[in-house]
């Protein structure tokens, strides 16, 4: 592959379970990809849907799989939901059910987390969800704070097999409440502007590649980003049918991603026309 320095730049948005790793195993052919890019000074950015952990934390178990990363170089969901509330109404409060994550982007965002009067109740990842902090949440919702889910995702994959994800917590409180969540998360465009944004990348040179239709392909195709569905995750070939939109590619895994996607969009467009021609 030919030097591309002195080409307009490209990003990568990467999600994580199923596109980098499984569990607590890396995928095959996921660290040298990333060393491709890093060799490359291509930009990319770790984008996850689970509020759980902290950037710090996530950027840890990376390093531990034998992926050098820096915190600065994840973007999760619950920092997305904490600077969403944070523009929309500075120095707020949260009743939150989630985990360290959730709260640790709620405190760097100016917010304070509370058990009585919230202005929002926010719904993140958890293990050690019950249900009596459910009924609070019921409770808070009706009485007035808005919900807020950092995802909706019904499930969360784990290494024992999935388990509910925030979706599913969130369609309990909505259909006691009678009340609508607002999702930040992917495939909503604030967590997908944002993540690009942060790589000061323009819509055309920003890709994004995960392992799931309905959340990181879409996500792309609302923003008019290019896209690459992996088939390392939960999605497979056959699945694609399933949906009106598809992909711009699929690979079997990140290293299967082909060389033309490290230049941007009108480029590529130019290469495969000049070689069909």
């Amino acid at each position: 592959m030919q030097n591309t320095t002195d080409k307009p730049k490209v990003g990568f948005l990467l999600d994580m379970d199923g596109v980098i790793y499984h569990g607590k195993k890396l995928i095959n052919g996921s660290d040298k990809f990333l060393a491709k890019l890093r060799s490359l000074g291509i930009p990319y950015l770790f984008l996850t849907n689970n509020s759980q952990r902290t950037r710090r934390d996530v950027a840890l178990k990376l390093t531990r799989l034998g992926i050098p990363a820096q915190p600065e170089e994840i973007f999760t969901c619950a920092m997305a939901t904490a600077r969403f509330l944070a523009s929309k109404k500075p120095n707020g409060t949260a009743f939150v059910i989630g985990e360290n994550g959730m709260t640790a982007a709620l405190h760097h965002n100016g917010y304070t987390v509370v058990d009585d009067d919230p202005d929002f109740v926010v719904i993140g990842e958890g293990r050690t969800i019950n249900f009596e902090c459910i009924e609070k949440a019921v409770r808070l919702v009706s009485n007035g704070a808005s919900l807020i889910a950092t995802n909706l995702d019904t499930v969360c994959p784990t290494d024992q097999g999935i388990r509910p994800g925030c979706g599913a917590i969130v369609a309990m409180i909505e259909s006691a409440t009678g009340k609508k969540a607002f999702s930040v998360g992917k495939p909503s465009p604030v967590m997908m502007r944002m993540a690009r944004k942060a790589m000061m990348l323009s819509t055309d040179q920003t890709i994004m590649v995960g392992d799931t239709m309905y959340t990181d392909v879409l996500g792309a195709v609302q923003m008019g980003y290019r896209s690459v569905l992996v088939l390392s995750g939960q999605t497979t070939r056959e699945d694609i049918a399933n949906y009106a939109y598809k992909p711009d590619i699929v690979a079997d895994c990140l290293n299967d991603i082909p060389d033309e996607f490290f230049i941007p969009k009108q480029q590529t467009a130019q290469i495969l026309q000049s070689a069909t021609s």
